[in-house]
């Protein structure tokens, strides 16, 4: 099949096995694509890859040969999935494949955060522990996980891994109720559950109902000692309120690796330089070479089963 990769580097930066989807397909592979490039480069194409390059109605009407667009990650909101039904277009999306490596990020952020890391590595690059009177610093209070509880807003794939893990750390784990959801055991709505955290994190994917889900008011109710962990998607928080929250000490801390606009603007709200205990990373979460490396076979088997018939992670 022909196909063609529009975001390629994204995924590969020349340290990854490409061999299963060069067995699957017929590729032209582009390192990134502007939005006035899409047309040009879909037209002709059997199958389309995408990361995050938008697909829109326009690009799939034009692309007549079209038959697969095969996402790189499990979000699809990049794809009018919509228009791609009418033209008789196929999606798949990969799932599953980047769950150590976000988990794994997840706990890095709660650890980070609460042991005051990147607090205490500044303070020795500026010599204040070569100054101190005793052998060691204790500028920035130190909280361990242990006996804390974390509330999780999304509970899946993802969702569960993180609670596993953080039930090995000896954390409390409470799962949120998010609202319009029907009652279920063992959830508790969230704002019910927001004054009873430590700390929580989302894992829930961006949509009508969770877009701006945590705001002004969501954060207030928070401990003022709590932390905020978002690895899902940007539009979930409402950044200036958080960033308020942060300055005000309203929440305790902080830790982003995703925002509303990526990339962020220079003057993006949670980029300011005087916002305590705030990680930001840039959508890492999911991007250690293992899982880059299994969406590379994720996909080329999404590939395969298109061209021989069967449907595998088919959104559309």
């Amino acid at each position: 099949m022909r196909g063609v990769f529009l975001d390629s580097e994204s995924l590969d930066r020349g340290d990854l096995d490409l061999t299963p989807l060069e067995r699957a397909g017929d590729w032209t592979l582009h390192p990134h694509t502007r939005p006035d490039q899409v047309a040009e480069r879909v037209r002709g194409a059997e199958v389309v890859i995408t990361n995050k390059v938008p697909l829109d109605a326009g690009a799939i009407a034009g692309a007549g040969d079209l038959r697969l667009i095969a996402i790189a990650a499990t979000g699809t909101n990049n794809v009018d999935l919509e228009a791609a039904r009418a033209a008789g277009v196929g999606v798949a999306n990969v799932v599953g494949y980047a769950t150590p490596a976000v988990t794994q990020h997840v706990l890095a952020l709660l650890l980070a955060l609460a042991t005051r890391l990147p607090d205490y590595r500044a303070a020795v690059r500026a010599g204040r522990w070569s100054e101190s009177l005793h052998f060691c610093l204790l500028d920035f209070p130190i909280d361990e996980l242990a006996g804390r509880t974390l509330g999780i807003a999304g509970y899946g794939e993802l969702g569960r891994s993180v609670a596993r893990v953080a039930d090995a750390f000896g954390m409390e784990v409470r799962i949120a109720r998010l609202p319009g959801r029907p009652e279920q055991a063992g959830r508790t709505p969230l704002a019910e559950l927001l004054p009873q955290l430590d700390a929580l994190s989302l894992h829930c994917p961006l949509t009508d109902e969770t877009r701006g889900l945590i705001g002004a008011d969501e954060l207030a109710r928070l401990p003022d000692h709590a932390l905020l962990i978002n690895t899902a998607r940007g539009g979930i928080v409402d950044e200036p309120a958080l960033a308020e929250a942060l300055r005000t000490g309203t929440i305790g801390g902080a830790g982003v690796d995703v925002l509303g606009e990526e990339p962020p603007a220079a003057d993006h709200p949670l980029l300011a330089d005087d916002l305590p205990n705030l990680i930001v990373t840039p959508h890492i979460a999911w991007a250690s070479r293992q899982a880059r490396q299994r969406m590379v076979a994720e996909l080329a088997a999404n590939v395969t089963a298109f061209a021989a018939g069967e449907a595998r992670n088919r959104v559309v």
